[in-house]
């Protein structure tokens, strides 16, 4: 499915080329009067929360300054448009500067910052550079292996197709050489050791076309404009987050304009056309806002309009996004939240190429899935410096599959395959955040998870005849008590730890999970981090519930007592402002895992090798007796956006390895050995005002091959389906991966009224370079073949806001 999913976007070119160029004659260069817009926020202490007064907020090289009120808020008028660095100075804090601020004429600004007060109060503002902020973990808790990113990253990098999780592939650490799906691969660990989160509370996967147990998807369901700065773990994560053991996404929502209307108008070939609008819920502007976004397939879309793709497997997917907030009060800060999304796609054999090695033209498929979260949070202060906030949110995801096999013996097609699913989910957490005094801050709270599934799963492909795969429909609960602390022993030295609790109702798997993390700045430009943290996973849904029939007839359900897989991380790091406007950051790492499952006989299975597909392997009797080991190093090389350009290269060397129940350690399937990212970017201002942009985004992305099991031809053909070689595990690798994108865009404000328009097209593999897909067998063909992934493929947006 995922195959045809991304091959339907090559082939009109020529028509997505003169819709660019139309695009472009309506963004006529109008006179220049008002280049300016306005940049607000609200200004916090980072361990307590609570507004900060009399904060100085200044744009960098221009006299145009403020300072914070009572409430903590500010606003700069008369900005001028393009990039700029904004500092905040406050006595007794330490200062900050966000540099790469964009600034439009359709849309107002809204920087929120948080600033750490020093252990010294000073007597008045330091003299010291504001440091730069970029990149920095938003939590206060985050230790080593942490980074926030921002939503201007996600659209601006080249090949990014508008996707949070692409733009991850990116930074030091994380490989994707899939391009049909944007799973994440961290430091070698399977996609499924992904955690997802939305406003503090873990989600379902957000993306469309998704099926159980897995973390990632062909497209995401996650508008890109409604969110805000975020954070993105990849090993030792702070105490709070559970139930992960390779990388954390801990995704925010950004609040509406509590002040003025605004609205935005977006088509993109993979997000779709967009609405979105925002602003204030009540005419006396009192701090509530409202924010709603809706996307609709631009396939679909065109298929409704008559337009080909070049096949008949057109993805029709659409989703919604809000966000409600309302003002403060004496019963504290309360704010609504939700997702929701549709999807569905048939895959029609008569209609699909006989070409393909991946194509079954003697089966028919269809496939939709569905997604909807809605959500509760609620923050109130206790006292100074203390507040407790709560998250209560519900989720409802749903996925069915129909096949259908044409046999030459029969004048109808046939049943092949059925399966349908159903999963609830309930959570609520809670926590109470305390900066107890200026050394030392304290977080304590727990999680509450009800998970309702009802799924089922029928087949008799490769069988004799049918075979119930899975069958249960029943709930359970997982349960996360945690606490964590920060204590500054000097302005040098600090010291994060805490504990992370695990309790899982369908088995009764338990586990209790020490953190640590110390850092340690050499001066104002340098800082070292050790950190240590154990990780406990539950097992995929579909390995939990999977059944093997035995011979009486009876189904070996032993996989429901699997305990969770667990991993210690071991990570070094150091960070060196060494430039203005540079850094340079470098980390070692090693994860030991264990009680992965494997098979009760000896063989080379794993579960640490699945994840990165929409299906997982058929195996029964597992138990968790296997390991596995990832090791490795990255260097980070950035420069923040400046003088009208910007890099980031990312390097990774890395060893990733498994045993399975033979005690014979293999590649794992992950092990890409070396990964290397480099982007860059120009702008040039155009116009003698200089308020439009024109803009040139290069990404050049390397990556050894994954390794794979080959296909036993024999096997195969004698029962029809595909059948691995299960006697060479991983022997085999794909050739290494390379792709090269390119983007040229350009940013124009009106001159006559409060409205700004991008437009970019986005190059992607201009080289048209053959990365392997898959090697696989082919039903129809009864043979081997090698499939290929998306070749040279031209992505293009364009958006208004005003």
């Amino acid at each position: 499915m995922q195959l045809h999913f991304s091959i339907l976007f090559q082939k009109k070119t020529v028509f997505i080329a003169a819709w660019f160029v139309i695009c472009s004659l309506m963004t006529v260069r109008l006179q220049a009067q008002n280049n300016t817009q306005t940049v607000k926020g609200i200004v916090i202490d980072k361990a307590s929360e609570k507004p900060l007064a009399g904060v100085s907020v200044t744009v960098a090289g221009m006299s145009i300054g403020t300072t914070t009120d009572s409430t903590g808020s500010y606003k700069l008028a008369n900005v001028p448009v393009g990039r700029q660095r904004v500092s905040f100075t406050s006595v007794g804090y330490k200062p900050v500067s966000i540099p790469e601020v964009l600034v439009t004429i359709g849309k107002q600004v809204i920087l929120d910052v948080s600033l750490e007060e020093s252990i010294r109060t000073l007597n008045k503002v330091s003299v010291t550079a504001p440091r730069a902020r970029k990149g920095m973990a938003l939590n206060e808790f985050a230790g080593s292996s942490a980074r926030s990113f921002s939503m201007d990253e996600v659209t601006r990098y080249a090949g990014g197709r508008n996707d949070p999780a692409r733009l991850a592939s990116n930074f030091a650490g994380v490989s994707s050489t899939n391009d049909s799906r944007n799973d994440i691969v961290v430091r070698g660990n399977s996609p499924t050791a992904v955690l997802w989160r939305m406003e503090g509370i873990p989600i379902p996967n957000p993306n469309h076309f998704t099926t159980l147990g897995t973390t990632g998807g062909p497209v995401s369901a996650l508008n890109t404009n409604a969110l805000k700065n975020s954070d993105f773990y990849t090993g030792a994560f702070p105490a709070e987050y559970g139930n992960a053991s390779g990388a954390v996404f801990d995704l925010s929502l950004r609040s509406g304009n509590k002040d003025k209307v605004e609205k935005t108008l977006q088509l993109n070939l993979f997000s779709g056309l967009e609405a979105m609008i925002e602003g204030p819920l009540s005419k006396k502007k009192n701090g509530s806002s409202f924010l709603v976004g809706y996307r609709y397939s631009f396939a679909q879309l065109a298929q409704g309009v008559g337009l080909r793709f070049g096949t008949e497997a057109v993805p029709k997917y659409q989703d919604l996004i809000f966000h409600i907030n309302f003002a403060n009060s004496k019963l504290g800060r309360l704010g609504i939240f939700g997702l929701g999304g549709t999807s569905n796609i048939d895959f029609i054999g008569a209609d699909l190429d006989s070409t393909d090695m991946f194509a079954n033209k003697d089966e028919d498929t269809y496939f939709k899935s569905r997604i909807g979260i809605v959500g509760i949070k609620h923050t109130i202060d206790v006292g100074r410096n203390a507040y407790i906030r709560s998250v209560l949110s519900y989720s409802y995801t749903s996925n069915e599959g129909d096949v259908y096999k044409y046999y030459d013996s029969l004048p109808d097609r046939q049943y092949l395959m059925r399966q349908k699913t159903r999963n609830t989910g309930l959570r609520f957490s809670t926590y109470i955040n305390s900066k107890m005094n200026t050394r030392f801050s304290l977080r304590g709270g727990f999680l509450a998870e009800q998970n309702g599934l009802d799924t089922y799963l029928n087949t008799r492909d490769g069988r004799p005849d049918w075979e119930v795969i899975r069958d249960y429909d029943g709930s359970s609960w997982l349960l996360q008590p945690y606490v964590q602390g920060k204590y500054r022993f000097t302005e040098k030295l600090s010291l994060n730890t805490g504990v992370h609790g695990m309790y899982y109702t369908f088995n009764d798997a338990t586990a209790i999970e020490p953190r640590a993390s110390l850092s340690y700045a050499l001066d104002n430009t340098k800082t070292i981090t050790v950190s240590y943290g154990l990780h406990s996973q539950l097992q995929p849904a579909p390995v939990y519930l999977h059944q093997q029939k035995l011979p009486n007839g009876a189904y070996d359900q032993s996989n429901r007592d699997l305990g969770f897989t667990k991993a210690h991380h071991y990570i070094l790091g150091y960070d060196w402002a060494f430039a203005k406007d540079w850094r340079l950051k470098a980390e070692a790492y090693y994860q030991h895992i264990f009680d992965a499952p494997v098979e009760r006989t000896a063989s080379g299975f794993s579960i640490l090798n699945s994840g990165a597909d929409f299906t997982f392997p058929e195996k029964a009797a597992l138990i968790n007796n296997g390991t596995g080991s990832n090791r490795g190093v990255e260097m980070t090389i950035e420069k923040f956006f400046s003088r009208g350009y910007y890099l980031l290269t990312t390097a990774s060397l890395f060893d990733s390895k498994y045993k399975g129940s033979d005690g014979i350690e293999r590649n794992s399937t992950f092990n890409n050995h070396s990964v290397l990212n480099v982007l860059a970017g120009k702008e040039w201002k155009m116009g003698s005002s200089g308020r439009n942009v024109f803009t040139v985004d290069i990404k050049m992305a390397y990556s050894g091959g994954r390794y794979y099991t080959p296909v036993d031809l024999a096997a195969s053909a004698l029962t029809g389906t595909e059948k691995l070689d299960e006697n060479r595990y991983n022997t085999e690798q794909f050739p290494d991966y390379f792709r090269l994108d390119t983007r040229f865009g350009f940013r124009l404000n009106s001159g006559k009224r409060r409205l700004s328009q991008t437009l970019y097209l986005d190059l992607q593999n201009v080289t048209n370079r053959d990365n392997v897909f898959v090697r696989r067998y082919n039903q129809v063909q009864k043979q081997v073949g090698t499939v290929y992934q998306v070749g040279f493929f031209p992505d293009i947006m364009y958006k208004i806001q005003w």
